[in-house]
C-alpha cells in the first residue's frame, strides 16, 4: 500500500473547467504554488483532505464533487477506471477497483455483502480527521458512474449512507436516484446483491487483458518488496467486514495455493491466526478514533460475530475496554 496519494494530472484542468482558481485553491489548502506542475503529483492524506476541503469552500457549485466523480469522457479515465468499465460484470468491476486502488493510495475500498444488500465504502487508513464532504461525494459518485456506464444505466443504488448532518438531500437523492440516510456510522453506497452479477455491456476482454496485465505487474513488483505477512494483512484488511476470512480465502486472493501460503508463513515464522489478530487490532485503533462509528459497528467491521467477542479481544490487547480506550484518545478526533 502506498503511503501517499497519486493525484491525476488532469485534475487541475478539470478544476479550472469548473471555475476554480488554482492559485487561490492552493493558498487556501496550504499547498505549494507549483503543486500541480510536478511531473508526478503525490499528496499525504492530510494534504489530500486539505485540497478537497478547499475545493468545497471555494466552489459555488454544491454538486462539484458529484460532477467530478461522474466524468463522462472515457479518454479521461485513469487505468483503474478503464479496467473497471471493461470488466465482466458489476461485482468483477468492484473487485478490480478495490484491488488496483492499492497502487495509488493508502485507501481501502470495501465491498461488504449482507444478505440482499452489497455496500461499498472507502477507508482512509492514515486519516486523523474526517474526510471532506466533497471528497465523499466524488468517490461514491465515481462508483455509481462505473456501474451506470457498464450497464447503460441499469443499476440503481438502494440507498446512500452519509455521516454528515442533513444537507442537500434533494441534490443528492436526485443524483444517486435513491434515498439518503444522514448521520450514519459510515459513508457508503448500497446496492442490491443481485446487481453484482449484472453483466457489463462495455466488457472488453482484449482491453482488460492489456490494462490488467500492467496493473497486475505493478502489484507484483510492489509485493516483491514486501514480505508475505504484509501481503496477508493487506488482503485481510479488504475482506474482514462481516466475516472472518480463512487461510484458503486469502491464498486465493493472493493467487497461490493454501499449502504454498502456509509454507511461506512458516518460513517467515508467522501464523495466520496471529496475522488475523494483528490486523484486527490495527483496524480497531483506526475505527475507534472515528467518532461516527459505534462500538457494535466496529465489531462487525472487524469480522466478529458479536460485540462481546470484540470486547474480550480488545481487553486482551490493550488491558482496557474499547470505550475507555476511545475516551483516552479523543484528542484530535473530529466530531460531526
Amino acid at each position: 500500500m502506498n503511503n501517499r496519494f497519486r493525484i491525476p494530472g488532469l485534475l487541475a484542468e478539470r478544476l479550472v473547467e469548473h471555475g476554480l482558481s488554482l492559485p487561490s485553491l492552493l493558498r487556501l489548502a496550504g499547498l505549494p504554488p507549483g503543486f500541480f506542475q510536478q511531473e508526478k503529483i503525490h499528496a499525504t492524506t492530510s494534504e489530500l483532505f486539505a485540497l478537497w476541503r478547499s475545493i468545497g469552500e471555494l466552489s459555488t457549485d454544491p454538486a462539484i464533487g458529484l460532477k467530478l466523480g461522474s466524468e463522462p469522457r472515457f479518454e479521461r479515465y485513469q487505468p483503474t477506471a478503464i479496467a473497471a468499465v471493461c470488466s465482466r460484470n458489476f461485482g468483477d468491476s468492484l473487485q478490480r477497483v478495490a484491488r488496483y486502488k492499492q497502487l495509488t493510495c493508502p485507501e481501502e475500498i470495501r465491498v461488504v455483502i449482507d444478505g440482499p444488500e452489497a455496500s461499498v465504502d472507502f477507508t482512509y487508513l492514515q486519516a486523523e480527521e474526517s474526510e471532506p464532504d466533497v471528497l465523499v461525494d466524488l468517490v461514491l459518485a465515481w462508483i455509481l458512474s462505473i456501474g451506470h456506464r457498464g450497464t447503460d444505466g441499469q443499476i440503481a443504488p438502494v440507498r446512500l449512507e452519509l455521516t454528515r448532518p442533513l444537507h442537500q438531500r434533494e441534490l443528492l437523492e436526485s443524483h444517486f436516484g435513491c434515498r439518503v440516510r444522514f448521520k450514519a456510522p459510515r459513508n457508503a453506497i448500497v446496492f442490491r446483491t443481485s446487481d453484482l452479477s449484472r453483466p457489463f455491456l462495455t466488457h472488453n476482454a482484449d482491453l482488460l487483458e492489456a490494462i490488467g496485465a500492467q496493473l497486475e505487474n505493478e502489484l507484483q513488483q510492489r509485493d516483491a518488496g514486501s514480505d508475505v505477512s504484509e501481503q496477508v494483512k493487506r488482503t485481510l484488511k479488504r475482506s474482514l467486514a462481516g466475516k472472518r476470512p480463512t487461510l484458503q480465502d486469502v491464498a486465493q486472493e493472493l493467487g497461490m495455493s493454501p499449502r504454498t501460503l502456509q509454507r511461506r508463513l512458516t518460513d517467515a515464522e508467522a501464523t495466520f491466526q496471529r496475522l488475523v489478530e494483528d490486523t484486527r487490532r490495527e483496524l480497531a485503533h483506526h475505527y475507534l478514533t472515528r467518532s461516527t462509528i459505534e462500538l457494535n459497528e466496529t465489531a462487525f467491521l472487524l469480522g466478529y460475530e458479536d460485540s462481546n467477542s470484540f470486547f474480550r479481544a480488545f481487553q486482551e490487547w490493550e488491558g482496557t475496554t474499547p470505550g475507555e480506550w476511545r475516551a483516552r484518545h479523543r484528542t484530535g478526533m473530529v466530531f460531526r
